[in-house]
């Protein structure tokens, strides 16, 4: 058999699209105006326009370093499984 006809992993995972989605939802965030163009409700005196910003800037980081989490883990396991080192079940 030929290295084209073997039926390897899935490529699309939920491991990977929960990643997909860590990626993507700044971006549908913050490309949504309409939802946070507004001064109120104010947070220590900031109007909502910009705090919910920043918060997306802290939000945004820790998205991605989830879905960097997960890739690693899921490359691991991918490396793993095609040399063999599969569990057995």
């Amino acid at each position: 058999m030929s290295e084209a006809s073997e039926v390897g992993p899935p490529v699309v995972t939920p491991v990977r699209v929960v990643i997909a989605l860590c990626l993507l939802a700044p971006f549908v965030a913050m490309l949504w105006v309409g939802s946070y163009a507004k001064t109120d409700p104010t947070f220590i005196g900031i109007p909502f326009f910009y705090w919910y910003q920043m918060a997306w800037v802290l939000l945004s980081t820790a998205l991605t370093a989830t879905a960097y989490v997960l890739w690693q883990r899921d490359q691991r396991a991918r490396r793993s499984e095609s040399r063999g080192g599969g569990v057995a079940k």
